[in-house]
């Protein structure tokens, strides 16, 4: 539905989820396999621990989900650099339903649920192309999003981007996307409050490959300024 702005920007009151319970897995490289478990069935991820900082990221990709995000893996990127010490926590989230509007902005709220109940204060989310609308509601929603950073974005479900004040707004797309055009990006630009900021990558298509390096170094100096401890002590 990239293009739309109608029929997602209320969602219904009777939709809830509860987490139920979470297990998790060690992987190899040190980052943990979690399953969480809700009233509206399992939503996995991998999760990677920042020990003692109050700051967690979480991940979302687009309309097909997945853990890796834009850019030639992104997620796991940036989810590893910052989870040094003075960085903070980060969740990469597979969504239940991929490509279902409604049923996502619950997994991204079940995953700021599941992080502030370990100990996170602070939870930013980033989002891809669908994803990037989703954590834009997901943020609108939940009063524990410190920020929201969302990469190439559709339109469809942005309508209340307002709502989103006071919490930071990373708007980031590339020139030469010919999925979802840069104009996306302005539009919510446009209607969004401050704090805002709109980047956008000349020659860069909708997968920002062509801008990984800068991208990558944006993002993590964005989520350390809107979500770590220094900023917010």
């Amino acid at each position: 539905m990239p293009g739309s702005t109608n029929g997602a920007d209320d969602l219904s009151g009777e939709l809830e989820l509860s987490i139920l319970g979470v297990a998790g897995k060690e992987r190899p490289d040190g980052a943990v396999d979690i399953s969480i478990n809700s009233t509206r069935g399992e939503i996995t991820g991998i999760l990677h621990t920042c020990e003692g900082e109050p700051g967690a990221v979480i991940y979302v990709g687009g309309a097909l989900g997945g853990l890796d995000g834009p850019a030639g893996g992104l997620y796991p990127k940036l989810a590893h650099e910052l989870s040094a010490p003075g960085g903070m926590t980060g969740l990469r989230l597979h969504y239940r339903k991929p490509g279902e509007f409604e049923e996502c902005v619950l997994d991204v709220l079940g995953g700021v649920s599941f992080l502030r109940g370990v100990g996170a204060r602070r939870v930013g989310l980033v989002g891809h192309s669908f994803g990037a609308a989703v954590v834009i509601k997901a943020g609108e929603l939940s009063d524990a999003v410190a920020g929201v950073a969302a990469l190439s974005p559709q339109l469809y479900g942005t309508r209340t981007v307002e709502r989103l004040a006071p919490r930071p707004l990373l708007l980031v797309h590339g020139t030469a996307d010919q999925i979802l055009d840069a104009e996306a990006s302005r539009d919510i630009y446009a209607r969004a409050k401050e704090p805002k900021r709109l980047e956008l990558y000349d020659g860069a298509g909708h997968g920002l490959g062509a801008c990984a390096d800068e991208l990558f170094e944006l993002a993590k100096s964005w989520l350390l300024e809107t979500i770590s401890k220094e900023r917010n002590a």
